[in-house]
Order: structure tokens, then sequence, then C-alpha cells
């Protein structure tokens, strides 16, 4: 039988835990602005409660810590960055930490650029060292990791809006892309492959050329027969994309229009000194590339020029292209 003493010590335990957990699940009358807060992996719980003391989260670090041991959550609150609100309850800052309820931050890829171009929306977006991730998007492993067969993952980033978790790095966000990647590649597909004759690598090669040729989404399926065209015949691709890929490989820019001299830049992604697909993808595909690249347009033409407003003129012979440049070259900058 316990004796009087212990019983109403654990009575006034039950009562002030009790009354711990009902003051402390009351919801505040109003928040503040988000407060962004770091937990470290392997933090201590004191050190946590410190943090959130200090940055006027909570009152007394002392009752916080004896409300997660009360919870049970003391040793369960997860590493990460957490924006939380000022003004919330401490049971709520709990639950937001316990939950693993990180902070997020939104990313927006547009359609065509380069790993160069990432490294640099990366490091001005997300804080990430251009060259780490220049570096590992070329790491032959961590590309296998991914499931990868390629070289790089130049051309399997694909272009979306990704939501992250902070913080993101380098390898966070490659992975993530890759994954949207495989994540929208239909099954289907690979017997698609079979089918053109060309390995998925090549396919998405192809796909981005597309990607950089086209300004009109009506346009993708021609323009990917045009260059499907030229390949089954044997004849240069001369695509404009690639050239310019090989300069930004060279130089670090991309030109945005070339020159007759720059189409003698010696590289094997030079389609105009070098017949078939260049080595690799020349930059991310968009999904509508994709699907231009796999299923083309059937179309009698071989040739085509960009007019002033994006749409391109098509022509059958050179020497109805050669009339086409004629007829839009007025409407362009001096060089090409």
């Amino acid at each position: 039988m316990p004796r009087p003493g212990a019983t109403r010590s654990l009575l006034l335990l039950l009562a002030l835990g009790t009354a711990l957990v009902v003051w402390t699940r009351q919801p505040a009358p109003t928040t503040g602005p988000l407060v962004r807060i770091t937990i470290p992996q392997g933090a201590a719980f004191r050190v946590v409660a410190d943090s959130l003391a200090v940055h006027g989260l909570i009152g007394s670090p002392l009752w916080f810590r004896a409300l997660a041991r009360l919870r049970g959550v003391d040793r369960r609150v997860q590493a990460g960055v957490y924006d939380v609100p000022a003004g919330v309850s401490s049971w709520r800052v709990l639950s937001i930490m316990q939950d693993g309820k990180v902070a997020l931050v939104r990313l927006t890829v547009p359609e065509g650029l380069t790993v160069l171009e990432l490294a640099e929306l990366a490091q001005s977006r997300l804080g990430i060292p251009g060259d780490s991730l220049k570096a590992l998007a070329r790491d032959t492993g961590f590309v296998r990791s991914l499931g990868i067969e390629a070289p790089e993952l130049e051309g399997y980033l694909l272009p979306e809006t990704y939501s992250l978790p902070l913080p993101v790095t380098a390898a966070d966000l490659l992975r993530a892309m890759v994954t949207e990647f495989n994540r929208r590649w239909v099954p289907g597909w690979d017997r698609r492959l079979d089918t053109l004759g060309l390995t998925r690598n090549q396919l998405v090669t192809l796909a981005s050329i597309v990607e950089g040729e086209a300004r009109h989404d009506d346009e993708r399926g021609t323009i990917a027969g045009v260059y499907l065209n030229r390949l089954r015949r044997g004849i240069a691709l001369q695509a404009d994309p690639t050239v310019q890929y090989a300069l930004q490989l060279a130089t670090g820019e991309r030109k945005t229009r070339l020159l007759f001299k720059d189409l003698e830049i010696q590289s094997r992604y030079n389609t105009y000194l070098h017949s078939g697909l260049p080595p690799g993808p020349v930059n991310s595909p968009g999904f509508r590339s994709l699907e231009a690249a796999l299923y083309p347009a059937t179309v009698p033409w071989l040739y085509f020029v960009a007019g002033p407003d994006g749409y391109h003129i098509f022509s059958r012979t050179l020497e109805e292209h050669n009339r086409a440049i004629a007829a839009v070259r007025h409407d362009r900058p001096r060089g090409r």
C-alpha cells in the first residue's frame, strides 16, 4: 500500500503535468511572422530549447524541456531548418519539429538550361556553390547511382518547379530533378525507342536540340521530323544549339546569335563539322520536346530557317532553303 505522502506527490505531479499540457496547448490569440531556426544534426535538446528562447519562440526553456519530456518527444525532434510562426504555443512548436515540417524553398528551372546555367541559378537562389553542382553533375559514380546510363546529367535534369526542404545541397537538387525525369518517363517510351532505332541518350540528345530550336510548341514535332530526316539520309544536322553548347563549354558563356566563324569551332558537339548526333544532350529538354522527339511529325522537309517571329520556314531542297534565308536575312543582325 503506497504511503500517503507518496500518493499526494504523485497526484500533485499529475496535476501539474495536466495543467502544463492544457496551458501549452492553448492556441495563441494571434501569430506573428515566421521565424527561421536551424536545428543541427545531433544537437542536444537543451541547446534546441535555448535557441528557441533566444528567438522569442518560447518563454522558459526549462518548462519547454519539461513539456517535451512529458510528451516523450525530447529525443525525437528532427534536425533541419524550420519556419516557426511567432506567437504559437509551445505545444505547437514541439509538434512542428517532431513532425519534421521543415522549411521549403521553391525553385523554378526553365526549359533549355544547361548544367552551367543551372549551377548559376542554384548558386543565386539556393546558395549552392556552382562549382560543386557542376562537378557532381559530371561525377560518373553519382550519375550511375541515379540510374542514368550516360557520362553526365546534362539532359536528364527535368525543367520544373521544385519545392525543396532546406538546407538544399547540390546532391539534393540534382537528385530531385533526375527523380522527376524518371517519374515522368513513360514506360511505353522504351518500346518507342526501338521503333526509332535510338537509345535513350540519343533520344534525349535529339530532344535537347529541338528544345534549343523551337520557340513555338506547334513546331516542336516538325523540327524533330526534319532532324530525323537528315539523320536517316546521313546529312549533317547543322544545328545551331549544338554549336552554342560547344562555345559555352569552351568559354563559359552561351551566345544567342552565332557568327560564321563560330561554326568552325573544333568540338564533337559541332554538328556543322561532324555528322550524326553530338555525344550527348546540349541542354535540359522539357517534357514537350521529349514527346516531340519520340513522336515526330512525318514531313518532307530537310531544312528550316527561323523568321523574325520565331516561326520557321521549312524547305525540301537547298535551293528553296537559300531563298528562305535571303527572305529573312534583312531582319537579322550582322553575322549569320
